[in-house]
This record gives C-alpha cells, structure tokens and sequence, in this order.
C-alpha cells in the first residue's frame, strides 16, 4: 500500500512557482509574482558608518536586493539611521535590514529606521540553557502568554511604520521550550516559528516572510516543506527566505548551499536567497544569483508523467531500499563514478587526482579518503595493473574483447542487454532512462542480481524526471541499486559545482541514488578536468550526509558581532585539522553562532571576547576564555583527548 503524502509544492512533475503573498520591503516587493530576490549581509562593525556603507555599496553592485546590517544592542540600532542617510545621499536606495537576536530594544528602534527586522524566536525572548522542562499544556500556554506580551510592541512598530519583518528560525538556536516539547526537529523549528507568526496574525500583521535555516541541508531542506504544509493547514502562504547557515567557504560552502537551496528552488519554493560563506558578502550574491537564473525558463521543460501519490514521505529520510551487486547499492554508501573515456591514461600518475597514488619503489597503490570507486574507459584500456579496489568499465564491445573480462564490467543499453549472448556473471552496468521503465523488455531485466542501472536525463527539468523514475521504480518494487548520471555542456567549473549539487544532491537527500556519475564537455567535446568531478562529486555525497570523506567545517559567515576574523582564523584550523575524516568542527565568530548553532558539531571554536575564545565538545563548554594564540593547539588537544586525532598521512 502506498503511502499518501501531503504535498509541499504545486508539483512534483511539472515544475511552477509555490506562490506566496507579496510582502514589501521598502519599495521592493517578494514573493507573490516577483523575481526571486537576492540579499546578502555586511561583516563590518555596525558603528563603523563608512565601512558598513562601503561594504554595502559593493554587495549592491554585485547584485543584492537586500542588504542585512547587524544591530546587536541599542547603539548598534541607532547608527542604522546614519548608515541609512549616508547610502541615500550617495544614490543607494537598497531596503535594509536589521539582524537582531536577543535585543528587543534594539529591534523596536530598527524597525522605526529600517524596511525590515529580522528576529530569531530562538533567542528574542526566551534563554537558551540546554535545560529539559516539563511543561503542563496550562504552563506552556502561560509562556505564549509571555512571548505575546514582550512580542506584541515589535509588531505594532512594524504595523505602524510599515515595517516588514522575517521570522528566521535556526535550527541550532531553537529555545529550551520548543526543544522541550518538539525536540531537536524540523517539526520544533516550525512551530519555533508558527507562535511568533500566530501573534503577528492576532494584531493583524502580515507584512511577514519566514526562514528556517540549518547547517545540515536535510534538516534544513525538510523544516521548510514541512513549513509550507503547515502553513496550507492553517491558510497562510508567507514568502520563503532560504539559505544553508554556516555552510563554510570554498567549494564546501557552495556545494552545501547549492544541495539545501537548489533542492527548493527545484519545487518552486523560495522568494528570496542568501548564500551564507565564510567569505567576503560580495562574493555571496553571485552564487545565489546563479542558482537563482537557473529556474527563469524552467516552466517549458519536457513533459513528465504526473504523480499524485509519492512513497517518498518528504518530511523524514528514507533511503531506497536496493539489493546489493558487487559492492553496490544495499546497505554501502553510495559511489562515485569518474568518466575517463576522453582522457588518454597512459601512466599511473594519470589517477593521482581522482585519488590513486602509485608508489613505484614498493609497487604499491595508496588510496586517499576521495578515491573514486570506479571508472569509465569506454574504448580504452589502462596501459598498467590498476588498483584492486577500483572497478573498470567499458563499452560493450570493448569488454568483449579484453583477454580478462573478470578485470572489468560492461556498460550495456537495455535492449543489448537483452539481446547479447555473453554478460558478465557479476555486475552489468545497464544505461536506462524514465521512457525505458515502461518499455516490454524491462520486465525481463529488472531485478536482476546482476545489473546496476545507470540513470540518465536530457530533460531540463531533470532532477524531476529522475525522482519520478525512482518513484516509478519504488512502485514497481523494482531494487536493483542505481548509479545518478547527470552531464552537462558548455559551463564553467562554478556554474557545473553548482547545478550538480543541486540535481544530485536533491536525489541523496530524499534517499535515492547509489552513485553519482557526473560529466561535463567543453564546445569542443573536451572533458573538464577529472580531479575536480571527482572533488565535486564527494563533496555532494558529503553534503547530503550519505558518504563522510572528509572533515566537516560548520563555519559562520561573519558580521558585526564576530570577534576575530573568521576568514583567516577559518584557513588555520582547516590546514591542521583538514584530514580528520568525518570530525565536525564549527567555527563561530560569537556567542549568537555559539552553541546553538553548534548543534551538528563534534567540536566549537568560539569568539567570547576580544582575543578569547572558548571550546566546546559538542553543546557543552569544555575551556573558557584562551588566548586565542594558544587556542587552535588546545582544540587539537582536545580532540587527542577523544581519541580522534590522527597523524597526517605520509605517502
């Protein structure tokens, strides 16, 4: 029997906008028809006028709508006004927005000087101990009774002065109370959410949009579905604000943002973006905007075959269940697949870069953490004894040429594997697509102990289309373990990390998928460069929580309140600690990114005062207040302490 979900986009097919109510903020309005805006947040000092209005100017002319502006205390909100004046004086219209955690003061000045206030229900009014309370329905109505009554003058503010307002849960700042009775869930971040909102209501208030970010895009990805349906049962359709929380720098930050946000952005779901990175906020907006472009002309895709009734339940991870062949699918983590069918390997020091490192003096292979599982020869053939552990593929003819077909395994289409006499006892690798499920002859493959599918799309909606072949094969309780094939042409390394975090990722996070087999040709027919495919395709598996290769880093991406610089404090630890696989390290500029927003993290490095800074294991404080000079070599310590610690590989 299938289970009926509740659905959380217009569709799962056929790809539309999830349509909110329009909310203005300023002069510039989100949601409802309009563009999906983009915005980004200043890491300077609030009191700083000059350097904030600079930095804002840049991040305008990379392409914010919005720009946030922290405003931790009193003085912070009442300099808004002058960084306000000194923008407009020089031309800059660009709605602002106040970032307020734990301040009410400070969020009624802003809300009278700036279009917008953004409060975090976690912190606002409620104190966050790590305590367990329980409550009777009586008390917990009395605590609403007291959020009402602090709350309620912010929102007549913003009433009256025309003041929009976002409701940003954080999925690490969630209060005593909402962890008390919801626990650590994307159902407690919700109703985080949903008490402030029913106030705004109360007062007639709805000039609202909502967030509810994470640094786990799962998390983060199924509090926002779970959010619109919500939403849909009590008839609100308020603007999304998305974004992945302390998603880090470099490729991680993109590729986490991009599987958490593009995985949205598929559904339709988003009005407005912010990429956070532990970078300069000028390089944010071009990334969101990137992902953003993407979905202009999504509507004229190819027609899917419609699905009213998913077995994927949206709301909860549920890995496809899958038999296992070769090594493949069951209960392994999913592959990587490297494509070498262009690309001439005459040497072993050709797979150096996809993770292979050959000792000539002791004829041995080294394997690094990202080695790739398999490879893709097509018409060639390796010129030297390969590693034991990786496997190797070939066009079918090619494979039934080779004097040792066991070194090896074919890659059919589905009517040769129906029709060619000699298969591989083992592992067939065979290339199919959503048409070919519906096709006689499947029948007679599907289920086959032997054969891994490779599904592929040329569909520009194709993320859809590949959920709905799984779907269909859900359905069909066909399990035979498949490997996600996407290719792409004529883009650059940027635009490529970003749209294959976005179609595979959103796959892995729903549970679907075995392997991951990205490609990627120039105009010329030239292929990009195979270390990088490889780097892109376990950072993916990394960030949609499937496969831990390397060392995690929960990084926030600065502001105002931070209290060392991030971006260089961020390089150090990461150059001592970069090959402690699946340790999770955050980095928090301040106590706001403190030990809330450490909720994913094995260890916390945390500013807590000029030149400070105190260490957590997990949510509980292990050293406070070291100089932050001896800071990073008592972290290490730290981790020898748990017995995580590992020398450097030597190779």
């Amino acid at each position: 029997m299938i289970q009926i979900i509740k659905k959380y986009c217009n569709s799962l097919t056929s790809y539309s906008r999830y349509k909110t109510r329009e909310v203005f903020i300023g002069n510039l309005p989100l949601g409802g028809s309009n563009p999906i805006r983009i915005q980004s947040m200043t890491t300077t000092d609030t009191m700083n006028t000059l350097a904030t209005v600079e930095q804002t100017i840049r991040m305008i002319n990379a392409g914010c709508d919005y720009v946030r502006i922290t405003a931790p205390s009193l003085k912070e909100a009442q300099n808004l006004q002058n960084i306000k004046n000194e923008l407009r004086k020089r031309g800059y219209n660009t709605p602002l927005i106040a970032d307020i955690h734990f301040t009410p003061n400070a969020a009624e000045l802003a809300a009278r000087i700036v279009e917008k206030v953004r409060i975090n229900p976690g912190n606002y009014i409620d104190k966050k101990k790590f305590q367990t309370i329980e409550y009777t329905d009586a008390e917990y109505a009395e605590e609403i009774d007291r959020i009402r009554e602090r709350f309620t003058p912010l929102v007549k503010i913003c009433k009256e002065y025309g003041t929009a307002m976002r409701i940003g849960t954080n999925h690490g700042s969630l209060s005593d109370r909402i962890m008390s009775r919801y626990g650590d869930t994307p159902l407690g971040m919700v109703e985080s959410a949903l008490e402030f909102l029913r106030i705004c209501e109360e007062n007639n208030y709805h000039n609202i949009v909502l967030s509810m970010k994470a640094s786990n895009p799962l998390v983060m990805v199924r509090a926002y579905r779970l959010l619109i349906q919500k939403m849909e049962e009590e008839n609100m359709n308020y603007p999304l604000h998305l974004g992945v929380t302390e998603a880090g720098d470099g490729d991680d930050g993109r590729i986490k943002s991009a599987v958490g946000i593009g995985t949205l952005l598929e559904d339709g779901i988003g009005d407005t973006i912010r990429v956070s990175l532990t970078e300069e906020p000028e390089y944010e907006a071009p990334v969101a905007i990137a992902l953003a472009n993407r979905y202009t002309n999504r509507c004229n895709h190819k027609e899917i075959i419609p699905i009213d009734n998913s077995p994927i339940n949206p709301f909860v991870y549920s890995r496809r269940e899958t038999f296992e062949v070769a090594g493949i699918g069951g209960a392994t983590v999913p592959k990587v697949l490297i494509d070498l069918s262009k690309n001439l390997v005459e040497v072993p020091a050709a797979l150096k870069s996809v993770g292979y490192n050959y000792e000539q003096v002791t004829d041995k292979w080294y394997l690094n953490d990202r080695a790739c599982d398999l490879i893709y020869l097509g018409q060639n053939e390796l010129p030297f004894g390969a590693p034991n552990s990786l496997k190797m593929i070939y066009d079918y003819n090619k494979w039934l040429g080779l004097s040792d077909r066991t070194k090896g395994f074919p890659l059919l289409t589905l009517s040769d594997f129906i029709t060619k006499p000699t298969l591989s006892f083992t592992l067939n690798f065979v290339q199919i697509n959503i048409s070919d499920l519906i096709n006689e002859i499947f029948s007679e493959i599907k289920n086959n102990p032997a054969v891994v599918f490779i599904l592929t799309t040329n569909n520009n909606h194709g993320m859809a289309e590949q959920r709905r072949a799984f779907i269909e094969m859900i359905l069909r309780e066909i399990k035979n373990p498949v490997i996600i094939k996407r290719e792409y042409s004529d883009i650059d390394e940027n635009h490529f990390r970003l749209y294959s975090s976005t179609d595979v990722g959103a796959l892995l996070i729903d549970g679907l998928g075995d392997g991951v087999w990205l490609n990627s040709l120039d105009k010329s027919g030239k292929q990009m460069e195979p270390g990088f495919i490889n780097r892109t395709s376990f950072g993916i598996l990394q960030a949609a929580r499937t496969r831990i290769s390397k060392t995690e880093y929960i990084a926030c991406p600065s502001c105002g309140r931070t209290l060392f610089d991030l971006v260089e404090v961020t390089n150090k630890i990461r150059k001592r600690t970069e090959h402690l696989k699946g340790v999770k390290i955050a980095i928090m500029g301040c106590i706001v990114n403190g030990p809330g927003e450490m909720a994913d993290a094995d260890y916390g490095y945390v500013g807590s005062g000029p030149g400070k800074i105190t260490l957590y294991r997990g949510k509980e404080i292990v050293k406070r207040s070291i100089k932050s000079d001896f800071a990073l070599d008592e972290l290490i310590n730290l981790i020898r302490e748990d017995g995580k610690w590992v020398e450097i590989p030597q190779f």
